[in-house]
């Protein structure tokens, strides 16, 4: 009320009976006197002299606009908006009530109005245990791990994965994964690690998450190791994985111990950055783009003949073997991923969360899962073709390009697709090309297509099983559970006691903290997590920027 009038307050007396504030200005008769009621939990109004004879506050600055003052006025906006900044509150304060307050009454008021609506820091890692039990209670077939450190059991890590993710993952999805991870910027610092499959419509879909004390081997380490453990137990054959990752010698070193089977490639974005920061040679760097996307060693090997013509390359390429990079050399089967997207996913998440206590930013990582899956279920449902629109694309425009193909069939699986240009072999019942687009991307390519439709075959049908409808909605087909109210949870004995109550070992927060002063932020451009736009190579000119399609010798 002093803020809304423009009075400043000055109190006389408070204690557990009674209150008496005056008007702060000397001779104003302006007075209140309130005191408790007898045996009653409310407050009487005794006196009250209610005019001011002041001028009152002339300027914006007010005794009353404390930092509780400050929580309390942005409670409301920040429940629905966690990022309303420091800066923001003291604008719109300022512009709402005609005060002015300095960042760090701003800055501390959300940090105690936060507190206030999702719980302390602290508090977070004390609940974690109780919340990692709801997961597994709520989500039958779930994984929710933490593991303590110290004699004080502080807070070291945590792994998630959703029986959901993981159903879907086993059952639908590409044998496809992106690692990646994401620093926290909160109090006590952190850092966020991801691993993500690949639905049918390309579109990200996170098997497993967790949030680690410090980025270091032995977290990574664990982090592959509860993945492992996770798929073994799921299923009964361990598929053979393609893994996508940067270019870290810890994820490097984890991939091998625990998954020595899977085929583990660089992403390109860091690939070619390295490249174009090494030469600095815009015709140099298109040649590479060239030789990235060739999908025959021959045709790779003759590109980085054109790249040695313009530069010695070899010792780049003796670091950055192309085998864990280039499509005509990685065995492994990448389905046209050669970027990570996971990135920008976990980028907006350490964004969104990096001011949560611990359990609320799983909560909100659970909260998008869920959203995702039931809109993406919705969308599912609503497909009536064979397969997703995405794949029925690409088996439309090799359906337009393979009508300028001669097929001659060999015997009843093997057929040889001739042009003008070139000969490829395809055998349908391996379901591979020559030309090795079949098998790298998981759709019929042209070749393909022609043979099969000389045969009277539908091509959809050869397309990889995961870009099936069918598959699509399995992948979404399980739901995420809500996790109950907290006033249900099996509480630490520091938080509730009695015979439902569970004994838990009080997990306490890291002993990492966030240095003081401003903390340094790493801007990620948006654009350059985006993929590269794909190089279209000419199959009868072989020039570059063109389909066969579109070729001016196709007459």
């Amino acid at each position: 009320m002093a803020i809304a009038m423009h009075f400043e307050l000055r109190v006389v007396k408070s204690d557990r009976s009674r209150f008496i504030a005056k008007c702060a200005r000397e001779g104003c008769p302006w007075r209140v006197h309130v005191a408790k009621c007898h045996g009653v939990p409310t407050f009487t109004v005794r006196t009250l002299h209610g005019e001011h004879t002041c001028d009152g506050v002339r300027d914006l600055h007010h005794h009353q606009a404390t930092v509780g003052w400050v929580a309390r006025s942005v409670e409301a906006t920040l429940r629905d908006n966690p990022q309303y900044k420091p800066k923001e509150i003291l604008q719109d304060i300022r512009e709402q009530h005609g005060v002015a307050v300095s960042y760090m009454q701003a800055w501390r008021g959300k940090e105690r109005s936060m507190a206030a609506v999702h719980g302390t820091l602290e508090d977070g890692y004390r609940f974690l245990p109780a919340y990692c039990e709801q997961i597994v209670q709520t989500n039958p077939g779930s994984v929710a791990i933490y593991k303590g450190t110290g004699p004080d059991n502080s807070f070291q890590r945590l792994f998630v994965s959703f029986h959901a993710s993981i159903h879907g993952f086993l059952n639908a999805c590409r044998p496809l994964l992106e690692i990646d991870k994401a620093d926290l910027k909160g109090k006590y610092l952190g850092t966020l690690l991801c691993a993500s499959a690949v639905d049918a419509e390309n579109m990200m879909f996170p098997l497993a998450f967790g949030i680690v004390d410090a980025e270091s081997d032995e977290n990574w380490m664990w982090f592959f190791s509860e993945l492992r453990k996770m798929l073994g137990v799921n299923t009964d054959k361990m598929p053979v994985l393609t893994i996508l990752s940067e270019r870290q010698s810890q994820v490097v070193e984890a991939v091998e111990v625990n998954f020595p089977t899977a085929f583990h490639g660089f992403c390109l974005r860091y690939v070619s950055e390295n490249f174009r920061d090494e030469f600095k040679n815009p015709k140099l760097l298109n040649i590479f783009w060239s030789a990235v996307y060739a999908l025959t060693a021959a045709e790779f090997d003759s590109k980085v003949n054109d790249m040695v013509q313009v530069q010695d390359v070899m010792p780049w390429f003796q670091r950055f073997p192309p085998n864990l990079w280039a499509v005509s050399y990685f065995e492994g089967i990448r389905y046209g991923h050669f970027n990570l997207g996971i990135t920008e996913i976990l980028y907006n998440w350490a964004m969104e969360c990096h001011e949560f206590p611990i359990v609320q930013t799983v909560e909100h990582i659970k909260h998008q899962l869920t959203c995702w899956f039931v809109e993406r279920q919705n969308l599912a449902l609503s497909y009536n073709s064979i397969l997703v629109p995405s794949a029925e694309k690409l088996i439309s425009e090799a359906i337009a390009d393979s009508g300028c193909y001669q097929v001659l069939r060999a015997n009843k699986v093997e057929f040889e697709i001739v042009s003008s240009e070139r000969t490829n072999i395809v055998d349908t019942q391996a379901r591979c090309c020559s030309c090795r687009r079949w098998q790298i991307y998981g759709i019929p390519c042209a070749h393909a297509v022609a043979a099969l439709l000389s045969c009277g075959e539908d091509p959809r049908l050869y397309a990889h099983e995961c870009f099936s409808i069918m598959k699509y909605r399995e992948t979404y087909s399980q739901p995420i559970y809500s996790i109950p109210d907290r006033s249900q949870w099996n509480l630490p004995f520091s938080f509730a006691q009695g015979a439902g109550s569970k004994a838990y070992a009080v997990l306490r927060p890291p002993k990492i903290r966030r240095p003081p002063g401003r903390p340094k932020m790493k801007i990620l451009k948006i654009e350059s997590l985006k993929r590269p736009k794909r190089i279209v190579q000419c199959g009868r000119c072989h020039l570059l920027g063109h389909s066969q399609k579109k070729c001016s010798l196709r007459n």
